[in-house]
């Protein structure tokens, strides 16, 4: 064989090597479960990966060649997909941000990140990732520490309130004598009441702020929410709404506290009530409450027709002391997010205005 083959089969062993490498990167990157786009420096789609197809929801022999503009003029982009595209690019192209954080209509949370200059050779390469899980833990844990924090504050306030008036109480109890021989002793019982009252509204504000332990005995679902229902129907028609149970033949067991458990889901169909109220006497209010099993878990269901809630109010729903009502204490959801956390479950709501709102209370199954 001669040099000049010689060296002819080296660049060709060396291509096909380099052939070989470059198709399995672009595998790699085609089923990351990210989405990746990338346009060269005339803004023409070269790339795009499986993900980033599906988000679109545009085929991807459908994309390649196509400039921005195109994209946003195709035929098959949902309105949804171009509101999204025109806010990466307001964010990412216009703002020049490298990063950019934002939820969509969906309530998903999405993390772009642009890479573009020298190393890119004058491509832009756009990635999007879904970070709603992370984004979940990350609520999470800062709501645990919110939450703990109110512990510690209540139980400081209370202890400096407890204190002057178990003095106060004290004096009462030595003056007594002498105001029952004045003929004023109805003051003292009054004063001594009193006193226990707000002895009873600290233990109360002390037990909603740092629920105590739960007493677990095993429990059949349905009999708790029939419980649950009795309790509440009465208030529900005084306030022109009717709440339906759908029932299961087959029982679920879950091992809870019932009194926590009902206080729980009693605090949800009260907020579901006062959010049909708001909607006036002539709006037919409906609270519907099913059960069923997903996978190792008991999901209860609490939806209702009422007014509904935007994404401010979603994201702070349950932050100690906030509410939206005039005589609201801001603690209800609060204390109940850290009592289904102490039974080793979860809560999720999901609002739109207008549209009602779907409680999802989660709860490890009994076998």
């Amino acid at each position: 064989m001669s040099e000049t083959q010689e060296t002819l089969l080296k660049s060709l062993q060396t291509f096909q090597s380099t052939q070989l490498v470059k198709d399995k990167y672009e595998n790699i990157l085609e089923h990351l479960d990210s989405g990746i786009i990338l346009f060269d420096r005339d803004g023409m789609l070269t790339f795009v990966n499986v993900q980033m197809a599906k988000l679109l929801e545009i085929p991807r022999v459908a994309l390649i060649g196509c400039t921005l503009t195109e994209i946003l003029r195709h035929p098959q982009l949902s309105r949804l997909n171009k509101r999204k595209l025109l806010r990466i690019y307001r964010e990412t192209i216009f703002h020049k941000k490298r990063h950019h954080e934002f939820c969509d209509d969906r309530g998903n949370h999405w993390l772009l990140t642009l890479t573009y200059g020298d190393q890119m050779n004058g491509d832009f390469l756009l990635s999007a990732k879904d970070v709603s899980d992370y984004k979940q833990i990350e609520e999470t844990a800062y709501q645990n520490d919110k939450l703990a924090m109110l512990g510690k504050i209540s139980a400081s306030i209370a202890h400096e309130i407890r204190n002057p008036l178990t003095a106060i109480r004290g004096f009462i109890q030595l003056l007594r004598p002498h105001l029952l021989h004045m003929g004023k002793d109805e003051y003292a019982r009054i004063i001594l009441m009193e006193i226990d009252r707000a002895n009873d509204i600290i233990s109360e504000f002390l037990n909603s702020s740092k629920p105590s332990a739960p007493q677990m005995s095993v429990i059949n679902v349905s009999s708790l929410l029939k419980e649950v229902v009795l309790l509440s129907e009465s208030e529900a028609l005084m306030n022109g709404c009717q709440i339906t149970l759908q029932d299961r033949e087959a029982p679920l067991y879950i091992s809870v506290d019932s009194k926590q458990i009902k206080q729980v889901i009693l605090n949800i169909i009260k907020n579901a009530m006062d959010a049909i109220e708001d909607l006036g006497h002539n709006h037919a209010g409906m609270i519907h409450i099913h059960v069923e099993q997903v996978s190792t878990n008991v999901e209860i269901h609490i939806c209702d027709n009422g007014k509904g809630m935007d994404h401010d109010i979603l994201a702070r729903l349950f932050d100690p002391f906030f509410t939206t009502k005039k005589t609201g204490t801001g603690l209800g959801l609060s204390v109940s997010y850290r009592i289904i956390k102490n039974h080793g479950g979860f809560i999720y709501v999901n609002s739109d205005l207008g549209e009602g709102t779907h409680f999802k209370i989660t709860l490890p199954h009994i076998k």
